[in-house]
C-alpha cells in the first residue's frame, strides 16, 4: 500500500509496481501516422473551440450526446449495469435517422457508447455520418474487438476520439479489463491510430488493488495517450468516498492528466472525498442519452426519465429540462454531463421539477425518476 511508514514515494512505488506487472516497450508510429494525428488533432481542436464558443453564444442545443448502437456486450463486468448479452444491432437506417434529428437538434459532439459498440457490424458507416453531418465523432470501448485492421478501418471513418477503460493490470473476477489483456491492443493504437486515444482507469469500492489505477495512468502516457481517472459510483450514479490510499493515488493520477482535458474535472476533488457538488446538471437539455430504443434518457444512471422517443423530443421539451434541478446531482459522479455543465453553471438558476410522467412501458428500466418530485 501506499503509506509515508513505508517511506516510498507515490511514484517510485508506481514504478515498482509498473516493472513487475506492465510490458515497458513504447510503440513507434510511422512519420506518416504521426502527420496524420497531428492534422488531425489540429482540426478537431478547431472544432472544439468553434463548440464552446457555439455553446457559450446559446443554450438551445445539446453539447454533447451518448447515443447507444447496441446495449450487447462481449463482456460481464460485475459492476456494470450498462449491458447485456442477447440485444441485436439498431439497423444502420435507423442510426441514421437518429443521428439526423440529433443534427437538426445543433449537437456538436456525438459519443458512441454501449454496451460494446465495436460488436455493431456498420459501426464504421456510424462514425462516417456522425462526420458527414458536421458533428464530433467519439466513442467509448472496451477494446477488445480492436485488431490492426479495425483501427485503420476507425480512421478512415473519421473518429476523433476514443476511450477505453482499464479496470486491473491483471483480470479478477470483477473485470477482464486488465492492462494485461489489452496492452497489445494499447501498442496498435498508439502505433496506428490517428484519432485521440484516452485511457481512463478506476478507483472507488470494488477495487481490489488501487495501486493498479497508477500503473494503468503511467502506461498509457508512456503510449503517448491522456489519461483520466473514473471514480466508481453506486447503481444510481452516486458518490463513494476514496480512502486515505486510494486518494493519493487519486491526486497523482489528476497530476498526470493535466495536459489533457481531465484538468476540467476539478469537480471530482469533491467526489473523492464524498462532498457534495454545487453545480447546474444540465441533463435532458445539453446533455442527452440516447439509448438503443432511441428514447432520450437524463444519463446513463438515470434511464427511465424522461423516456421519450427522439424523433418526439421538442425544443421546448429540452428547455424545461435545462432549468430543471435534478434531485441526484449534489452527489453525482457522472464526469461526461458535469464538464458539460460547466459551460452554464454559471447562468440560468434552475427552479423547476421534472415533468410527470407515464409509467415506462418497459418493465426494467433502471430509474423511474418521475415519481420523484
Amino acid at each position: 500500500m501506499y503509506t509515508e511508514r513505508q517511506g516510498i514515494s507515490h511514484y517510485s512505488m508506481a514504478e515498482e509496481v509498473k516493472t513487475a506487472n506492465a510490458p515497458r516497450k513504447a510503440s513507434r508510429a510511422s512519420a506518416s501516422v504521426r502527420w496524420r494525428k497531428r492534422l488531425r488533432f489540429a482540426r478537431t481542436r478547431a472544432r472544439e473551440l468553434r463548440m464552446i464558443t457555439k455553446a457559450l453564444l446559446s443554450t438551445k442545443h445539446p453539447v454533447l450526446v451518448h447515443i447507444i448502437p447496441m446495449r450487447r456486450c462481449n463482456l460481464d463486468c460485475g459492476y456494470c449495469n450498462e449491458y447485456d448479452d442477447v440485444s441485436k444491432p439498431v439497423p444502420i437506417e435507423e442510426m441514421k435517422r437518429r443521428l439526423d434529428y440529433l443534427a437538426n437538434m445543433g449537437t456538436s459532439i456525438i459519443t458512441i457508447s454501449g454496451g460494446e459498440p465495436l460488436m455493431h457490424p456498420e459501426l464504421e458507416e456510424v462514425i462516417r455520418h456522425i462526420r458527414r453531418r458536421g458533428m464530433i465523432a467519439g466513442m467509448i470501448t472496451n477494446g477488445f474487438l480492436l485488431s490492426k485492421d479495425r483501427i485503420n478501418g476507425l480512421n478512415e471513418a473519421g473518429l476523433e476520439h476514443l476511450q477505453i477503460s482499464i479496470d486491473c493490470v491483471n483480470p479478477d473476477d470483477v473485470s477482464k479489463k486488465s492492462l494485461k489483456s489489452l496492452d497489445s491492443r494499447l501498442e496498435w493504437l498508439s502505433e496506428f491510430a490517428v484519432f485521440q486515444v484516452n485511457i481512463n482507469s478506476v478507483l472507488g469500492s470494488g477495487v481490489k488493488h488501487p495501486q493498479d489505477a497508477l500503473t494503468i495512468a503511467h502506461r498509457a502516457v508512456e503510449l503517448g495517450f491522456t489519461s483520466t481517472v473514473g471514480i466508481i459510483h453506486d447503481h444510481n450514479g452516486q458518490l463513494k468516498p476514496l480512502d486515505d490510499d486510494q486518494i493519493k493515488i487519486f491526486e497523482e493520477i489528476m497530476t498526470l492528466g493535466k495536459r489533457s482535458f481531465s484538468r476540467f474535472n476539478d469537480f471530482q476533488h469533491n467526489v473523492a472525498r464524498a462532498k457534495e457538488h454545487t453545480w447546474r446538471c444540465r441533463s435532458g437539455a445539453r446533455y442527452l442519452y440516447v439509448c438503443e430504443d432511441g428514447l432520450v434518457h437524463w444519463c446513463s444512471q438515470q434511464r427511465g426519465y424522461p423516456g421519450i422517443p427522439l424523433a418526439q423530443y421538442t425544443p421546448e421539451m429540452r428547455a424545461h429540462e435545462y432549468l430543471t434541478d435534478k434531485f441526484c446531482g449534489p452527489r453525482c459522479t457522472v464526469s461526461c454531463v458535469q464538464q458539460v455543465a460547466m459551460l452554464d453553471n454559471w447562468r440560468d438558476p434552475q427552479t423547476k421539477k421534472p415533468m410527470p410522467m407515464p409509467p415506462p412501458s418497459v418493465a426494467n428500466e433502471l430509474v423511474q425518476i418521475g415519481g420523484k418530485n
